[in-house]
């Protein structure tokens, strides 16, 4: 783990992993406060299953798409997204901070047979142990830690050559400051006040900054927008709220 003034430096915000820990017991409940994740899901799982497919030239209708992979989710919470990509075939270490985050994630695994290592440490930790993974995952998680340049090159580290990097995260603009946090917490109430920070918000040129700093190279960028008619986030070419990235280590 980095050394700062001396002592170990993490990126872990303490007070993020409390907010969350005390949400533990609600992350598989699709109606209740993490409904906006389980819509936001099938886009999320769309979007790495066909950037790993492409970067790793697999079939993307084959059930076993991921099989082979190792994949890691950096602050996998629940594991709402950790266990379909298991489903999909893929070889899938969850990680959080939040010991109640990886009991709920455990015990929903357990009850529906999914094999997933789950592990309640930090991404610097599994960095400094000289883990290795095709795919690191950071979705959702970028806007919640103390130091992200320092987070993204942690994660970048665990990249094997030819692997990938996929980040969602939310852009900081008047925009997202309206939709996000106003709209999203405040009117429509889909998540609870003080979820998230505007200052905390990441722009696309500073986490592209951030990755190339860890030897990666951007690839893919996509924008993520609700469709309230649909009631159903899609892909766009509009990044002004949610986005993500994806980025390679080269051979």
């Amino acid at each position: 783990m980095a050394e700062a003034g001396g002592k170990a430096y993490s990126t872990v915000d303490a007070d993020e992993v409390a907010r969350f820990a005390a949400m533990a017991e609600d992350w598989w409940n699709p109606r209740g406060r993490m409904r906006p994740l389980h819509k936001l899901n099938p886009l999320r799982l769309g979007y790495i299953r066909d950037r790993a497919c492409a970067q790793f030239a697999r079939d993307g209708k084959a059930l076993d798409c991921l099989k082979g992979l190792r994949i890691l989710d950096v602050g996998c919470g629940g594991g709402i997204l950790s266990e379909p990509l298991a489903r999909l075939g893929a070889s899938v270490v969850g990680i959080d901070p939040a010991e109640a985050n990886i009991a709920a994630a455990r015990i929903h695994a357990e009850k529906s047979g999914i094999a997933v290592d789950y592990r309640t440490t930090t991404a610097e930790a599994l960095a400094d142990a000289g883990e290795r993974f095709e795919i690191v995952l950071a979705m959702e998680v970028v806007e919640h830690v103390a130091d992200v340049g320092l987070f993204m090159r942690r994660c970048a580290e665990m990249v094997k050559p030819g692997g990938l990097m996929i980040t969602a995260t939310l852009n900081r603009t008047l925009k997202s400051f309206a939709l996000a946090i106003v709209g999203a917490e405040y009117i429509l109430r889909w998540l609870p006040r003080g979820t998230h920070r505007w200052d905390k918000f990441v722009t696309p040129d500073e986490l592209e900054a951030a990755m190339e700093s860890g030897g990666l190279r951007v690839i893919d960028e996509a924008g993520v927008i609700y469709n309230p008619l649909a009631d159903e986030w899609r892909r766009a070419d509009d990044m002004d709220v949610n986005y993500m990235l994806a980025a390679e280590r080269p051979r």
